[in-house]
């Protein structure tokens, strides 16, 4: 095991290549791609994507090396660079906790694991310290009520990581955290960032306020308008929003703050069904080939629109109607598709787009390390690989049944109000 840690390592150093990438000969030619099953292939992509991050800030440089984009309507290009790295760490994170916090699985991903183990301690170590070159201030602005929570998700997703930290450590983090509560979160899903950052601080044994975790349940119950949505704030939106942050983000919420009290289980209750008929309809637009509707806000995310249909898959909560061999792969196709281009990455890192570089898709609050909420759609990898969801056979998803003339079940609406 440690030959094989040492070798992904030295491989890092030279070019962050995926762990499961094509070789080349002596020659200098390729030979064909190295037969991969869907978790392989899922590793390989996750790999990829966050192995600059957590490398470089693991080597305390990840602000020398990170590039500083941002949308090209940007609001306030400095105020957005200075917050990227809480984001890009926070997003990071909350995607690859899942899979942090597991355990066992073939000795060349057993490897990996602890290898990014390792680069998660020492750079949350890093971002923490104030004499590092990464360290990370979270008093900079109300943006960084978002960020946080993300950090703070995947400590709930992972609490190896945070038993993990040096006591140091974990007192500096929920100091940090504790910081983002002087800022107003915008009247929108904002307030269940503020909430989930308190569920943490209810989790792990600090002093929390139950007040804005109450406030933000309250108020997203006032917002749901039916067949499993919620506005965002006072009006709705067809975006992804629903699956960015509501529904997976009352889920967290809800599953913690629910072993303290029993004042919320009607709520909970409906919460749950919301889930599984939002889950529905999230593997509905999937479709045949992997693509989805590109409407809304941020859909730059990439994966990410689908945070919920895989939230739901790592959580075990699909509905019976979904099988997890159908959601695998429903989501394999959607990972293929939004990052199959070849102007994907620069240079190692995201390019600001849903298919390849599309600068012109960003909103004004975008920057580099937002896109890297894309890799919340790697949640399943949290699941063993003897999981129905790893190792049933391959099923063809809503899109491919309905799409070469099977018969199919009728759709229908909910409510649960």
């Amino acid at each position: 095991m440690k030959r094989i840690l040492c070798l992904i390592t030295f491989g890092l150093c030279l070019g962050f290549s995926p762990l499961f990438a094509q070789k080349k000969t002596k020659k200098g030619t390729v030979n064909p791609p190295i037969t991969q099953n869907d978790r392989q292939f899922w590793l390989t992509k996750m790999d990829q994507m966050v192995r600059p991050v957590m490398y470089y800030l693991a080597q305390d440089s990840l602000r020398i090396m990170m590039p500083k984009v941002t949308s090209k309507r940007i609001d306030n290009r400095e105020h957005r660079i200075q917050v990227q790295y809480v984001e890009v760490l926070g997003r990071v994170l909350s995607g690859i906790a899942p899979w942090l916090q597991g355990e066992g699985g073939p000795a060349e991903e057993v490897a990996l694991r602890n290898q990014y183990r390792a680069w998660a301690l020492k750079g949350i170590s890093n971002a923490l310290d104030s004499t590092a070159k990464d360290y990370m201030t979270f008093n900079i602005g109300g943006q960084q009520i978002v960020d946080a929570s993300y950090l703070a998700y995947a400590f709930l997703r992972a609490p190896w990581l945070f038993e993990h930290l040096s006591k140091t450590d974990q007192d500096r983090l929920a100091k940090a955290l504790r910081t983002t509560r002087q800022f107003k979160p915008v009247f929108s899903n904002w307030l269940l960032f503020s909430a989930l950052t308190e569920t943490f601080f209810c989790r792990f044994g600090y002093e929390w306020d139950p007040m804005r975790v109450d406030y933000a349940l309250q108020q997203l119950e006032q917002w749901y308008v039916g067949d499993g949505m919620y506005n965002d704030g006072t009006t709705f939106a067809y975006d992804y929003y629903n699956s960015y942050v509501i529904h997976p983000y009352l889920a967290a919420i809800t599953q913690v703050i629910g072993q303290k009290t029993g004042s919320y289980n009607g709520m909970i209750a409906k919460i749950k069904k919301r889930n599984e008929r939002y889950a529905v309809i999230q593997e509905r637009l999937i479709n045949t080939d992997g693509t989805y509707p590109a409407t809304g806000r941020s859909i730059v995310y990439r994966g990410a629109a689908f945070h919920h249909l895989a939230d739901m898959a790592w959580r075990k909560a699909l509905p019976a109607t979904l099988k997890p061999a159908q959601v695998r792969c429903a989501l394999t196709a959607v990972i293929r598709k939004t990052l199959e281009s070849p102007s994907t990455y620069e240079k190692g890192w995201l390019t600001i787009g849903l298919y390849g570089s599309q600068p012109d898709l960003a909103d004004f609050y975008n920057n580099q390390g937002s896109l890297y909420i894309a890799s919340n759609i790697f949640l399943p990898l949290g699941l063993p690989e003897n999981d129905p969801f790893w190792k049933d056979a391959p099923e063809k998803w809503s899109a491919q049944k309905i799409w070469s003339s099977e018969d199919f079940p009728h759709d229908h609406s909910e409510s649960w109000k």
